[in-house]
């Protein structure tokens, strides 16, 4: 049993209960047993208790969209859109291997506990045919660091001689993509309670995939019982190839091929007219926002109030770390907010509502607001204790505020289902200067030649 008490509570609850002086109790099944406010009391046993005096606490932030390969490509093609990004990093992506992508995912999951994430998806859909098991390289990773993890087994299978806009030789056959989903969902889909690992499906684009493989895909998710995702409506570009391919914009042609529901999340949604807004709203279709890497590339301004007003599920993710080099998730808070005052004024979003984005909203993304997202009796012990006490928060007494406005707070404490992951800024059970060496020898090897 762990106790943090004296502490700023920030539920992120239905009704946004909040305790300036609060404490939560974690039971040894790793699910909250209490919150509220003042002291925790009396409790059996010998439970640790945790001093939160400076500090808030919230539930853990959940990473919705991310590609954890990227980490070891960081900092190329810094001036390109997406397709010039894409083109100039693919054929270094095509190098990538098992070993690559678990030093990759060891730095890029340990940094993202670092930064306040708890659970994380990942959309890998690079498999190179000489590459190994990279699905498990990552999967063994987030086990170490100790993340939830929601993996996603993405494919491509439209390269660039039949029109798409990834090279030859690192897409696959339709039916081996199929089966190899399949498969990755037999091994290591867990969908009990609290599960730990949780697998989805996810085709890359429709500027990188076959109108079969999509439409197949969802078959095979909605028969499986697992969800769905893939990027929709990132750039212009993007609009501009699905009219003159296939007629019409990219949600008209997602709604065509059964990508709309609420067991399917889509990446950016930057480019949406209201029509498009009102459809993912009435089909609850969750969308993963992406300030920073929008911002890198240019891609434009999502319409998160839009959607967030029309009902539509919005969650928050770093994205790939080669198109957004922070990749720091408690820094997307404020992110969000600005974007979204950018668009509509200092009113499009407070400081509550974009916690709510990285915490609750995410879990919805994921389906996962049954057992997370918020702090409630019954739900898992995935929580952050946020020091803001320092020079960098001190004076600013909404501690939420302090939180989203402020710098990146430093995170005291990380809980997955009561279990530590980050201790007073430190990760718990991995080495950061063993994953940053590592990560190196991989960037090094890959860009050889470069």
């Amino acid at each position: 049993m762990i106790v943090i008490e004296n502490v700023t509570v920030a539920t992120v609850d239905a009704d946004g209960t909040e305790h300036t002086d609060g404490h939560v109790v974690v039971g040894d099944d790793g699910r909250i047993a209490a919150v509220g406010a003042g002291g925790a009391g009396a409790r059996p046993g010998s439970p640790r208790r945790i001093d939160g005096t400076g500090c808030l606490l919230t539930p853990g932030l959940v990473n919705t969209h991310h590609h954890l390969y990227q980490w070891v490509t960081r900092g190329l093609a810094q001036d390109d859109n997406l397709f010039g990004w894409l083109t100039t990093l693919y054929p270094i992506w095509g190098r990538i291997d098992a070993e690559a992508v678990g030093a990759a995912a060891g730095a890029g999951l340990g940094w993202l506990a670092l930064s306040g994430c708890t659970t994380s998806m990942d959309h890998h859909y690079v498999f190179p045919h000489d590459g190994g098991d990279v699905l498990a390289a990552e999967i063994e990773a987030a086990a170490r660091i100790g993340l939830r993890f929601h993996p996603t087994r993405g494919s491509m299978d439209l390269g660039r001689s039949s029109g798409g806009l990834p090279p030859d030789n690192v897409v696959e056959e339709t039916d081996a993509a199929l089966a190899a989903t399949e498969a990755a969902i037999d091994r290591w889909h867990d969908p009990s309670p609290g599960s730990m690992l949780r697998i989805g499906v996810s085709p890359c684009s429709p500027f990188s995939v076959t109108r079969e493989l999509m439409s197949e895909a969802a078959a095979l998710a909605r028969r499986k019982g697992v969800r769905l995702h893939t990027h929709l409506a990132e750039t212009d570009d993007e609009e501009e190839f699905c009219r003159s391919r296939f007629g019409c914009s990219p949600v008209e042609y997602a709604e065509q091929l059964g990508w709309l529901g609420e067991d399917v999340w889509l990446a950016h949604g930057v480019h949406l007219d209201d029509a498009a807004v009102a459809k993912l709203g009435a089909t609850g279709t969750g969308v993963a926002h992406c300030p920073s890497s929008n911002a890198r590339l240019g891609a434009g301004l999502a319409r998160v109030r839009d959607l967030l007003d029309a009902g539509a599920p919005v969650g928050l993710g770093v994205d790939g770390s080669a198109s957004q080099e922070a990749a720091h998730l408690g820094e997307e808070l404020r992110q969000a907010l600005y974007v979204a005052r950018l668009r509509g004024g200092p009113t499009a979003l407070s400081a509550r509502e974009s916690l709510r984005l990285g915490t609750m909203g995410g879990a919805r993304c994921l389906g996962r607001a049954d057992d997370l997202g918020s702090i409630e009796v019954g739900k898992l012990a995935d929580l952050v204790l946020w020091r803001l006490d320092g020079l960098g928060h001190d004076g600013i007494d909404d501690k939420v505020a302090a939180l989203v406005l402020g710098p990146a707070a430093p995170v005291e404490l990380a809980l997955v289902g009561g279990r530590p992951v980050v201790e007073h800024g430190h990760l718990v059970n991995a080495d950061a200067h063993a994953l940053t060496l590592r990560a190196r020898r991989a960037h090094r090897r890959l860009l050889d030649g470069f």
